[in-house]
């Protein structure tokens, strides 16, 4: 078991960048978390994969904003409803989004980490894309730091507890487990909040 634990980190260790580049576009906040441990235990530099984490990020808000900006109103009508988008909610935001786009994805992005509606609601409205692209990258940063932070924490607490506690890593796993679950619920609180919030 220790050999096979030892060959799976020289493995992570060498071709896990590779690895985590794709998954944080997927699914970031858990990628993130994950590989944020792993560093604290060695795995992998914790700087890397907060750079790595932050283009993931953005790579996935890239693909909100393209998909709004190629299909417009056409992909709202089709697949809105599946993620809380509407065409009166767009047109709504197409004033703001002028005079204020930055601010929304900056707050939605270090707040919540991802509102796909806004990022798809930012593309149809065709909002300035360096613009998108520069708030994406600073709400990121905070977004992702956070992530890394807490990841780094937990691999840090199972690397100084484990040799005195044996099921500390089942313990420190369930804690992040609960944090994730945490997380996902409050940004996707916040995101409805600050998306709302804005259309007033």
């Amino acid at each position: 078991m220790e050999q096979t634990g030892q060959q799976l980190f020289y493995f992570l260790s060498h071709y896990g960048y590779i690895i985590i580049i794709p998954l944080m576009i997927i699914e970031g906040p858990v990628v993130t978390i994950i590989a944020a441990m792993l560093a604290s235990l060695g795995a992998f530099n914790v700087f890397v994969v907060l750079a790595l984490s932050v283009i993931g990020d953005i790579g996935g808000d890239l693909i909100f904003y393209w998909l709004g900006h190629r299909f417009g109103m056409g992909f709202v009508r089709r697949f809105g409803r599946y993620i809380g988008i509407t065409e009166k909610l767009v047109l709504r935001m197409e004033e703001y989004f002028v005079n204020h786009g930055g601010k929304t994805i900056f707050a939605v992005k270090s707040t919540t980490g991802l509102c796909s509606a806004t990022f798809i609601a930012a593309g149809i409205v065709k909002m300035d894309f360096k613009k998108f692209l520069k708030y994406s990258f600073l709400g990121g940063i905070v977004w992702s730091g956070f992530l890394v932070a807490m990841g780094y924490f937990y691999g840090y607490l199972w690397r100084e507890i484990k040799d005195y506690i044996e099921w500390v890593g089942w313990a420190i796993s369930g804690v992040a487990i609960l944090t994730f679950i945490f997380v996902t619920v409050y940004k996707g609180y916040r995101a409805k909040k600050i998306f709302k919030s804005n259309l007033k």
